[in-house]
């Protein structure tokens, strides 16, 4: 969901000695891992010398942006090619891509672990929701690197000169009057900062939970689209409005990492988005405003089902690979307890990989961190079996659990694109979205009648 990365990058080796093999017979194995292109995954890479001195494993790292990312992989297992060993992806993709058997399943994996090594990775340890996010049928098929809900960031200072207090649940109501009262367009501060690239995992998931809080939903339980419903348009309405009046300028160009840049440069008041960004927010070395920033939960509107997302990116073993025992020492080093340990004494606990085991939010180092009890809530408050205020026939919050939602989030996020730039009617975008919506009920044979 976090469309990360520019350009792709070259393929990057990890650094290392060779220790004692992990396994029999893995020293002098390296592996591929194809993954997105973020700070996290950066430092997964610059770290795996550790996990080659410790196994004798080198590891190589193809960064890609998660649109390129998918459609290497999905080329690759197609072909049974089997040039990635380890892939990253997402809660999204990954119970479709365990039922079409591109990965491997992992439970049969740590079934063959001895006693001891169970109780040192310590799986029930990994949140349970994120857990569920990434299976198929009760199947575990991708281990979490990091997790995310949705959080609100805020600067404390320029709140303060306002005389403005930012409540730790806001609603959407007043973060808009807070907006209007801090823009200062003169001053480079935007009111808020917002995505506007067109993208199911770009401006659609930020937009999607507005749909949920505001009442609304993609189809009713006989797969009916109901895009133009009064909630629905609201919601359309509230985004644009925002975005509009009090975002950035040319925000139809930007998506996660455009967003951070302009809030960590001092152009923003407030932004809303992955509660992943609070470490590298927080960090003097990548932020200008790390001592200025505030943590609120997502916002609500009428309701507070689906108001904050629940992602993940993960670690997979393609099935396809030829190296499938050393690819699954490498992801039981890169989400175990010791990986995070590791981030926090090498590079400091705001820069610990976010959302996936209990045992970081009882670490007291990683407490200390302001936005550690709102992520972890949010994480655990998020439902995707119940995203909305009415019954739907999916799952999933800021996005749909089906197939065609991919095509279908990109082309309503085109249509919102549409709207920010003031090239749509709110009116037009919904009677638009309806119809795209309509179609994919009817194609996929899910509607009822």
């Amino acid at each position: 969901m976090l469309a990360v990365g520019s350009a792709a990058a070259p393929l990057l080796s990890a650094c290392g000695g060779s220790g004692g093999a992990a396994g029999k017979g893995m020293a002098g194995t390296t592996l591929t891992v194809a993954t997105v292109s973020n700070s996290q995954m950066e430092d997964m890479q610059s770290l795996a010398g550790h996990f080659t001195e410790k196994t004798g494993i080198r590891v190589n790292f193809l960064f890609l942006p998660e649109n390129d990312l998918r459609q290497r992989v999905t080329q690759d297992v197609a072909m049974n090619a089997g040039n990635f060993d380890i892939v990253t992806i997402g809660s999204y993709d990954t119970p479709f891509w365990g039922r079409y058997q591109w990965l491997e399943p992992l439970d049969p994996l740590f079934s063959q672990m001895s006693r001891s090594e169970r109780e040192r990775y310590d799986l029930e340890d990994l949140l349970k929701p994120i857990r569920t996010i990434l299976s198929h049928k009760d199947q575990l098929f991708a281990l979490p690197f990091y997790a995310e809900s949705s959080m609100l960031f805020y600067r404390k200072d320029l709140l303060e000169q306002a005389n403005l207090k930012m409540p730790e649940r806001p609603k959407w109501d007043q973060v808009r009057g807070f907006a209007e009262k801090l823009d200062n367009p003169e001053g480079d501060v935007h009111g808020i900062i917002l995505r506007g690239l067109p993208g199911w995992g770009a401006n659609m998931a930020p937009f999607d939970t507005f749909i949920n809080t505001y009442g609304g939903r993609w189809y009713n339980l006989d797969w009916e689209p109901q895009l133009t419903s009064p909630e629905v348009k609201e919601a359309i309405r509230a985004y644009s409005t925002l975005a509009r009046s009090y975002g950035q300028p040319g925000i139809t160009s930007d998506n996660f990492p455009e967003c951070e840049n302009s809030f960590t440069s001092g152009s923003g008041a407030i932004w809303y988005d992955a509660t992943s960004a609070a470490g590298y927010l927080s960090d003097p070395e990548t932020s200008k405003v790390a001592d200025k920033v505030g943590f609120a939960y997502g916002p609500t509107a009428v309701t507070p089902h689906g108001a904050h997302w629940l992602w993940s990116w993960a670690l997979g073993i393609e099935f396809s690979s030829r190296k499938k025992d050393a690819a699954f020492e490498f992801l039981k080093w890169a989400t175990s307890k010791e990986y995070i340990n590791l981030v926090g004494r090498e590079l400091g606990w705001v820069r610990v990989p976010p959302g996936t085991r209990r045992s970081t939010y009882e670490n007291t180092k990683y407490k200390e961190n302001p936005w550690a009890e709102i992520e972890i809530k949010s994480i655990e408050d998020a439902d995707p079996e119940r995203p909305t205020r009415d019954p739907v026939p999916y799952t999933g919050i800021q996005y749909i659990g089906i197939p065609e939602f991919q095509q279908l989030g990109d082309e309503v996020g085109r249509m919102l694109a549409g709207v920010l730039a003031g090239q749509m009617s709110i009116d037009d975008m919904a009677g638009q979205a309806q119809q795209a919506a309509l179609e994919v009920a009817r194609q996929g044979e899910y509607l009822k009648t």
